[in-house]
């Protein structure tokens, strides 16, 4: 089928980057969330990261109007379900997620795709609990999605080839990179990534490093952008402490456990970047290290 809009669900970090590039590849975006408050907010930093993006020569201010005239804002979930396909972009937590799907079914237009943007939690398991399983995948976008290339396809065990490929097709039109990847418990990237963010925590509360010697080492000495206790800031601690959750109980392997320390600070409310407190202080001008 040909994907002319598309609805998204959730304006937070995931959602308002997944309209953005939807908007510039010139779809029709209808963004929706429970919160008005929110929707304004991500309409704002929309238009403020288009517009950086303007200033670097990236696009042209006339294509930055035009997108953004394309996004549509609404509080009311029916709206997106005469959309040709349908993005969940919401927090990771499986009943979130089902009652979303459950409450838009009846609103869905016979052909309507259905997906979800989740990091870890099964494909096949979420589209049981639609209409349309063979209309269902995972379309994992990376954080920041406007910057970063990657977008992993996740086929459940139902998703039918037509299907997967209208959502190939959308990623090629955003000049992205798609990566196939099977329906288990953290796809390829967070399958991955996950556990060496929660080994870091581990080193951290085992004393084996603090939190500076710990990025700087991982920086420095294995030549990544971004130390692992800095990047699960920027993830967001709480998201991170879910995705580990996901695998240590899909996979049944206690190397996936999650360590105590990052739960605790998950408990304590220091959920990274976004709570201004993490394994870094970000309320002054400069992050300061918490351990």
């Amino acid at each position: 089928m040909t994907i002319r809009s598309i609805g998204v669900i959730g304006a937070g970090q995931m959602g308002n980057g997944i309209a953005h590039v939807m908007a510039l590849a010139g779809y029709d975006v209808v963004l929706t969330d429970v919160s008005q408050d929110a929707l304004d907010a991500a309409i704002a930093g929309i238009d403020g990261n288009m517009g950086r993006q303007v200033g670097r020569g990236k696009i042209a201010e006339a294509d930055m109007q035009a997108a953004m005239k394309r996004i549509e804002t609404t509080l009311a979930l029916p709206d997106v379900g005469a959309t040709d396909l349908v993005i969940e972009a919401a927090t990771e937590r499986e009943s979130v997620k089902q009652a979303i799907f459950e409450d838009l079914q009846p609103h869905l237009k016979p052909e309507t795709i259905l997906t979800s943007n989740t990091s870890s939690i099964s494909i096949t398991r979420l589209a049981s609990r639609t209409d349309r399983p063979e209309r269902f995948m995972g379309f994992h976008f990376m954080n920041p999605v406007p910057v970063m290339q990657l977008v992993e396809l996740i086929r459940g065990i139902a998703t039918d080839q037509p299907t997967y490929e209208a959502c190939l097709g959308v990623v090629e039109r955003l000049g992205k990179t798609a990566a196939s990847a099977e329906d288990f418990p953290g796809f390829i990237v967070n399958r991955i990534l996950m556990p060496m963010i929660n080994e870091a925590v581990y080193t951290l509360y085992e004393g084996v490093g603090n939190v500076k010697s710990i990025d700087e080492s991982m920086k420095l000495g294995a030549n990544h952008p971004m130390g692992p206790l800095e990047l699960a800031d920027f993830i967001g601690l709480d998201t991170c402490l879910a995705i580990m959750n996901v695998l240590h109980d899909g996979l049944a392997d206690t190397k996936y456990r999650p360590c105590p320390l990052l739960t605790k600070y998950v408990e304590a409310g220091w959920l990274g970047r976004k709570a201004q407190r993490g394994f870094y202080d970000y309320r002054g001008e400069v992050p300061v290290p918490t351990r």
